[in-house]
């Protein structure tokens, strides 16, 4: 059977990177069982694909419509690829269109569809991400991409009480090696612990985006990040978790890391314009 990824080469390349994104998460260990979610805006991708044409703008989906739990008006006739839900990201990486959902926002704006290839129901933490989505196209941002992770260092430091302060993360983080600050120029943000797939949750990531950060960490639980497309939100958290990995080597061995001077990123952010 012709599967929908079949004669369009924009979809077939978002979600192979989707798929090897997914390997690297859970060859990291960062993505036991289940864990972790990843939401694409694929509409640029569809909205022109002749199978999707017709009455009500699509044919034949795979489901009636689902509610979202909330309405997001900026969502009105989207298509997102969705890891789905109870499936695990190794199998993700190998068969993503047996372990990720196509879907469609109705023209409601609080429901879905799934329209392909089988009817797999999306990530739990759907509405979180959906909702996020619908902040970034209500500001004009490029960001397509979502992606939720357990990296093990950052979530480690996320129990210590001092690191959860504003900014001391970013700063520490930012001053354990100089690709941290080029390539995550905007930092860490920090949510206190929330209920994992609350609305709270979802509304406290937004927040946080809003204030100015691309990566948000999650208390206790794991990473949000945003970018412009899945393999940029993962480097955003690779760079800032190896980041981790040298503060906590140097601790292993005994001492606490000097990092850079403030002085030294001062010069850093000015050099590369950050």
């Amino acid at each position: 059977m012709e599967s929908i990824i079949d004669n369009n080469p924009e979809l077939k390349h978002q979600i192979e990177q989707v798929a090897e994104v997914a390997g690297y998460l859970w060859q990291k260990g960062w993505a036991e069982r289940n864990g972790g979610n990843i939401v694409v805006n694929v509409t640029e991708q569809l909205s022109a694909f002749p199978l999707l044409r017709g009455a009500g703008g699509i044919k034949n989906p795979l489901s009636i419509p689902i509610s979202i739990g909330t309405t997001l008006p900026h969502l009105k006739g989207c298509y997102f690829f969705c890891k789905g839900t109870n499936r695990r990201m190794r199998d993700l990486a190998r068969w993503p269109m047996d372990n990720g959902s196509i879907i469609r926002i109705t023209d409601d704006c609080a429901h879905y569809e799934i329209i392909a290839d089988k009817p797999v129901k999306p990530t739990s933490e759907l509405p979180s991400h959906l909702s996020v989505h619908n902040y970034l196209i209500s500001k004009g941002s490029p960001y397509k991409a979502s992606l939720h992770t357990h990296p093990i260092e950052l979530v480690a430091m996320t129990h210590h009480r001092p690191f959860l302060e504003k900014d001391v993360l970013t700063k520490l983080l930012w001053s354990m090696i100089p690709e941290t600050r080029a390539f995550c120029p905007k930092g860490l943000g920090i949510v206190p612990y929330l209920l994992p797939s609350s609305v709270e949750l979802g509304e406290a990531t937004i927040k946080t985006i809003n204030e100015g950060y691309d990566v948000v960490m999650w208390e206790k639980h794991g990473v949000f990040a945003v970018d412009t497309d899945i393999m940029s939100a993962f480097d955003q958290v690779d760079v800032l978790n190896k980041a981790a990995q040298i503060y906590m080597s140097a601790r292993n061995m005994g001492f606490e890391p000097e990092g850079m001077s403030e002085a030294q990123m001062k010069e850093l952010a000015d050099v590369f314009g950050l």
